[in-house]
């Protein structure tokens, strides 16, 4: 599969989201998702499975824990990139505050946009804009499952 359709994939799946309510720790396409929800929502979609369930967790978790939690997830299941190497496809992930945690993603679909879930708005895809200063982490997605048929 070439780097372009991968892309387009990625994008195309969570584009597909775009409208469904925030839903602190959902994942259900069309009824609600956080942002880790719309990133696991992605992933099964284009990758096969969940790879982990991730425990429970309040909204002020990174706070709490001062733990890079969301950034050791994704190493674990996704690869690493430069964060200003992102690109359409790919997962980036912000920091509230310059000492705190990253506990922010979108899905880039393209080098200007993405589509994220953040509280009290629907999934959208915004221009990453202010978003760019906060970037602190940036992935690629695996190897993708074959597209379900279309019979």
């Amino acid at each position: 599969m070439s780097a372009a359709t991968r892309a387009e994939r990625i994008v195309a799946a969570a584009r597909g989201w775009i409208g469904t309510p925030y839903l602190h720790q959902a994942s259900l396409k069309g009824v609600g998702c956080d942002c880790l929800g719309l990133l696991r929502g992605v992933y099964r979609e284009v990758c096969g499975a969940d790879p982990e369930q991730p425990p429970a967790y309040s909204a002020d978790w990174a706070e709490a824990s001062r733990r890079e939690a969301m950034a050791e997830a994704a190493l674990r299941h996704l690869t690493p990139i430069t964060p200003d190497a992102f690109d359409a496809g790919d997962v980036v992930l912000f920091r509230w505050r310059p000492a705190l945690p990253a506990k922010h993603c979108g899905i880039a679909t393209g080098r200007d946009a993405m589509v994220h879930a953040h509280d009290g708005a629907c999934v959208a895809e915004t221009p990453i804009g202010l978003w760019r200063r906060r970037l602190a982490f940036a992935f690629r997605f695996p190897a993708l499952a074959p597209p379900a048929s279309q019979e």
